[in-house]
């Protein structure tokens, strides 16, 4: 999910507005404005992490036009007879405090997690779009990334049957490498769609004394303890693990596969990348000058280039924007692990029709230019001409969002958050201690456990 991505970039890199994008937010006017529709009603919007009041941002001084604003600028006058009720909750609670507006009918309209909304969707809480999206000559469900739109569980049934959400903003995933420690180690740049043997091949060899600066310089980081085993998804892409057969809306009759050879691979490779990553990947910690002239780490995998962009923003110094360059993700055509947090609408919405002209006016182009403008939020639209072509890691995610899939192997599972997860991070943790334990027995013990979890439901 996309809070991870609010709290770093929102606090760092809202900034980058005005250095990527040729309209500030305090020139942004109006579009050319006409009545969308006449539809008539009330419509309760629970927003998890939105700005809803413009303001200016700390660090860079640049106005944001918060949503209360673009509201009564861009939708308002589009519907002039839907009234919106705004509600911001915290990510911090908001899985807990959107459930409460659902259960008790408080609420119409919802963006959120997309973990959360597919499990509402289990529980029945949201309402199926189909039939909206069916009737609706207006929406065009083209102009979303393919791969978002025909894959993710934030937006469709485990069984891929029901749309229940329009995507809204994407996470990032991507491979940042340093080209100037690559070419003070005399390293080839990595290929656009490196293979995780290219990976730990160049991370070996740019490990230890830098040959110019006599510093130390580690070849790889990634988050040993990430919530969704980022960096194993996209393992599991480049050596075809699927994690197993079925769906997630039959978990009873899923036939685990973890202890397969594909699966091994990984873990070799997570067991052999350990060495060559510094010790703060075990707490999310040792990266912090990644992106940024102090750098010392050579390829850092699931980035985001927050850091460089913001550096970028408050300096006008492009030369980091060189320095550091994108690949797609592990997987045989980039594949990664994308989050994707959409809209949804409740099962019990007041107002369905009115609703549904909320839901499509939010996920759409005019509001995902609004959010990319002021906050950076990252489209989830096919033709996003909009972001600016200085942003060249957003670009990035974009294009591995448009070919990424989901599979078993994905935070909508409950089994792969609440024991796969842990059992990962848990091995890269002994791994990088030196004590790996034995990884078939280790993946033994693990179907095991997914074979009577499933067996349990």
């Amino acid at each position: 999910m996309i809070k991870k991505f609010y709290l770093v970039l929102i606090a760092l890199i809202m900034l980058t507005t005005a250095a990527c994008s040729s309209t500030s937010s305090n020139e942004e006017k109006a579009s050319d404005v006409e009545v969308v529709s006449e539809v008539e009603g009330t419509v309760r919007v629970s927003l998890a992490g939105w700005q809803l009041e413009s303001g200016i941002d700390p660090i860079t001084g640049i106005e944001n036009v918060g949503l209360e604003e673009f509201i009564k600028k861009e939708f308002e006058p589009r519907y002039p007879n839907i009234k919106l009720e705004l509600y911001q909750v915290p990510w911090e609670n908001a899985q807990a405090k959107q459930t409460a507006m659902l259960k008790s009918g408080d609420v119409d309209v919802l963006y959120t997690g997309g973990a959360f909304a597919s499990q509402w969707q289990q529980q029945g809480l949201l309402k199926g779009l189909d039939e909206l999206i069916a009737n609706d000559s207006t929406f065009d469900p083209s102009i979303y990334l393919e791969g978002v739109w025909e894959n993710s569980y934030s937006t469709k049934s485990f069984d891929k049957s029901v749309h229940f959400g329009i995507p809204a903003v994407l996470g990032r995933r991507i491979i940042i490498y340093d080209k100037k420690l690559f070419d003070e180690w005399g390293v080839d740049y990595l290929s656009e769609n490196p293979t995780p043997e290219e990976v730990l091949e160049k991370a070996k060899a740019m490990t230890g004394k830098n040959p110019k600066t006599g510093e130390q310089n580690f070849g790889i980081w990634w988050d040993g303890k990430a919530l969704n085993a980022s960096t194993f998804v996209a393992l599991s892409h480049a050596f075809g693990a699927t994690g197993g057969e079925g769906t997630l809306n039959d978990l009873k009759n899923i036939k685990w596969n973890l202890n397969s050879p594909e699966v091994v691979e990984i873990l070799e490779w997570l067991e052999a990348a350990s060495k060559y990553a510094p010790p703060g990947i075990l707490n999310t910690q040792g990266n912090e000058n990644f992106g940024l002239e102090k750098n010392n780490i050579a390829i850092h995998l699931d980035a985001n280039g927050a850091s460089t962009m913001g550096e970028v923003m408050a300096n006008g110094d492009t030369k980091l924007l060189d320095r550091f360059e994108s690949t797609l993700n592990l997987g045989p055509n980039g594949e990664g692990w994308v989050a994707v947090d959409p809209f949804v609408m409740a099962k019990d919405a007041k107002n369905v029709e009115a609703s549904w002209e909320v839901l499509k006016f939010l996920t759409g182009p005019i509001t995902q230019k609004h959010n990319y403008d002021n906050f950076k939020f990252t489209p989830t639209l096919a033709d996003a001409s909009f972001v600016a072509k200085e942003d060249k890691y957003m670009k990035t995610s974009m294009e591995i969002a448009q070919v990424s899939k989901s599979t078993l192997l994905d935070e909508a599972n409950p089994f792969f958050g609440s024991e796969i997860v842990p059992a990962i991070n848990g091995f890269i943790s002994k791994a990088h201690n030196g004590k790996a334990p034995d990884i078939q027995s280790y993946l033994d013990d693990l179907q095991k456990r997914a074979e009577k979890w499933s067996s349990n439901q």
